[in-house]
């Protein structure tokens, strides 16, 4: 690819992660669909089938660190002379119980989970001011929304990134800016069966961590999400008239979702007095 900016009119979309799982099919849809898309990956020559399916420009991204995300987003937009969308999806697993997470995992599951989205967020963003428009999609997880067994501090990352993006969202909808968070339930993608777990596990914790991390290996290529399908429904969602502030993805996602928040509204309102009789009494 050459250097010189694009003069065609097409969306540009920026998509993190783009080696495997929903990265590569979402890049791939997009380049399909005549988008022109900013494929990202820690090693290029693992996407570069992409850069045959259309206006691609492959970048070499690692969202921990921090140069390398300002110079892929600088090379992005020097390219095309702008980024429309952009899709926070790179991220990793671990698979142990709270007690069985060592501090440095804990440290780099936050740094690439968590760190990563808000280092691109903040790289892209002057850009996006500047033209007044853009979206910004997280992929967290129905582990963002719901908390399970085994991957607790995964969990945690994607529950800092709902909580970042719903802060964001009121600060960047009045600049024109949208901020969309997608909560995927299990897809047939690699995450399963690559990522890591502990070493050391607690006898205590084998009838909930332990089964849920050989729940988890057991499911790999057995998922009901289609990674596929996921990325046709980010598209049509992204272009809506009205985009949701929330995508769910998965018959799981949305069961799980809805039962929570069943449960909660169900759990304040039993607890509404006892709640309500924390304040100082009306008119003091």
């Amino acid at each position: 690819m050459s250097g010189t900016a694009d003069v065609d009119e097409a969306p540009v979309w920026l998509v993190t992660g783009c080696s495997t799982g929903f990265g590569r099919s979402i890049a791939a849809h997009l380049l399909d669909e005549g988008y022109r898309v900013v494929a990202t990956a820690r090693r290029t020559e693992q996407i570069e089938d992409l850069a045959e399916r259309g206006r691609a420009l492959l970048v070499a991204m690692d969202v921990a660190d921090t140069d390398s995300v300002r110079r892929g987003v600088e090379q992005a937009e020097r390219h095309f002379g702008r980024i429309d969308v952009v899709v926070n999806n790179a991220g990793i697993g671990y698979f142990a119980a709270v007690e069985e997470t060592d501090p440095q995992t804990v440290e780099r599951l936050f740094d690439v989970n968590f760190h990563g989205v808000a280092r691109l967020v903040h790289a892209v963003l002057p850009g996006m001011r500047a033209r007044r428009s853009g979206t910004i999609v997280n992929l967290t997880s129905i582990g963002g929304l719901v908390g399970h067994p085994a991957v607790g501090y995964y969990c945690a990352t994607k529950f800092a990134v709902e909580g970042l993006s719903e802060s964001l969202r009121h600060e960047v909808e009045p600049l024109g800016i949208k901020v969309m968070t997608v909560e995927p339930s299990a897809f047939r993608t690699a995450w399963a069966g690559s990522s890591q777990e502990t070493q050391h596990p607690i006898a205590d914790y084998d009838p909930t961590a332990g089964a849920a991390r050989r729940a988890y290996h057991d499911s790999v290529g057995k998922q009901a999400g289609d990674p596929d399908r996921a990325a046709r429904a980010l598209l049509k969602a992204v272009n809506a008239a009205e985009p949701p502030r929330h995508l769910l993805l998965g018959a799981d996602a949305y069961d799980l979702a809805t039962a929570q928040l069943e449960a909660r509204a169900k759990e304040f309102q039993t607890w509404e007095e006892t709640t309500r009789s924390a304040d100082f009494p009306a008119g003091r």
